[in-house]
């Protein structure tokens, strides 16, 4: 399971926490209700029968194990004086995956999906809720910006590499007396040894099942499995050295190729590749 990553913002003098897990964001409630009072300001906002509305409205659209019944009873309890709901009583009772509620001394607290937070940050203050937007966006394009630059080099490096592997191919697979199409049909064969042993399938049959996908299957490669690309060009044109036939090499570069998946990635989304 991929660990969830942090990172804070600044929003008008307060420090707020963002957790992503999996593409989602999380934005830490208790440091928003902090700049304004504390944590009496979240169990306010979740009495309110608008709040409590949006938030069962919400969990029915993104949320398929939630408890729509349990909603139904809260919404008929809302408005009275005697009405009490905490982030806790809330998930434990509809099953809710919007909001979360974190233990430990530092970054413990109640989270919320963005969507949420930033309904709360409105509830807060507008021109709150404005700035949180503005800093979280200038994460997120900062983010993209980082990632868009760790990819182009890593691909930069994967085709570096794919220099060493093609030379070894010509120094040891490619015979002298062939023409230039049949040299490139072996270079190709090559490549596709690579893209299966990583992506389990040629070339062709990513074209085929992308029709209108511009580019070829490298260039939707994520950044980890880039980095692994390079390493497994490396390992094959060693192992072409070794005058390993392509059948051994393509088990040996599919098992490295895991390996290496999980040790970056770690279990999700790696599944054995054949």
């Amino acid at each position: 399971m991929a660990k969830d990553k942090k990172a804070t913002i600044n929003v008008q003098g307060t420090e707020i926490v963002i957790i992503s897990q999996n593409e989602n964001d999380f934005i830490s409630l208790t440091n928003m209700a902090n700049k304004f009072g504390g944590d009496d300001l979240i169990y306010s906002w979740m009495r309110n029968r608008n709040t409590l509305e949006f938030l069962g409205i919400w969990e029915q659209l993104h949320n398929p194990i939630f408890k729509g019944g349990e909603f139904e009873t809260f919404k008929k309890e809302a408005g009275l004086n005697s009405f009490h709901l905490t982030p806790k009583k809330w998930i434990e009772a509809t099953n809710a995956i919007g909001i979360q509620s974190k233990a430990g001394r530092y970054g413990g607290g109640t989270y919320a999906h963005k969507d949420l937070a930033f309904e709360f940050g409105s509830w807060l203050s507008p021109e709150f809720k404005l700035y949180l937007i503005k800093e979280f966006q200038r994460l997120k394009d900062d983010e993209n910006s980082r990632l868009s630059l760790e990819w182009n080099l890593t691909r930069t490096l994967s085709k570096i590499n794919y220099r060493i592997h093609t030379d070894a191919i010509k120094e040891h697979i490619v015979p002298q007396s062939i023409t230039k199409e049949q040299a490139s049909f072996i270079y190709a064969n090559e490549a596709d040894a690579l893209n299966v042993a990583l992506f389990g399938k040629t070339a062709k049959q990513w074209r085929d099942e992308n029709p209108k996908q511009e580019g070829n299957i490298r260039d939707y490669a994520s950044i980890e499995q880039l980095l692994v690309l390079a390493n497994i060009e490396s390992m094959n044109a060693e192992f072409i050295r070794m005058e390993l036939p392509q059948n051994e090499r393509l088990i040996k570069l599919n098992q490295i190729a895991i390996t290496q998946l999980k040790s970056l990635m770690g279990n999700q989304n790696i599944k054995k590749l054949k």
